[in-house]
């Protein structure tokens, strides 16, 4: 499996050109975004791993490399986000396995697993 700090970083540099290529629509994103996942009743860790949770279902890649490294920027634990994997799968069967393994080769390339 490739890299996936790499392919995270990669993603970053991409958002980054279309963030210059389309303004106006990402910075109303980025406003709706940084609204959400403010702390409320659920913390910013809280969305963070259920946003995990929901691209886990859905296979969205750039999805899961992101939530997975912001989850962590938060202050997720290695154990939050394996639970957080546990959910997925009990909700997906087995075909939640593939897409989790992301989350597993970025804890073990930071040195976390």
């Amino acid at each position: 499996m490739q890299s996936q700090l790499e392919l995270e970083d990669e993603r970053v540099k991409l958002v980054d050109k279309l963030r210059q290529a389309l303004p106006d629509l990402t910075t109303k994103e980025a406003t709706v975004t940084d609204g959400v996942y403010r702390d409320g009743a659920l913390s910013h860790k809280v969305k963070r791993l259920i946003a995990l949770g929901i691209a886990l279902r859905v296979g969205c890649t750039n999805c899961i490399l992101h939530h997975t490294i912001q989850a962590l920027e938060v202050g997720a634990t290695k154990d939050e986000l394996l639970e957080t994997i546990s959910v997925e799968m009990a909700i997906s069967g087995t075909t939640g396995i593939g897409e989790s393994l992301r989350v597993v080769k970025i804890l073990d390339e930071l040195g976390k697993l």
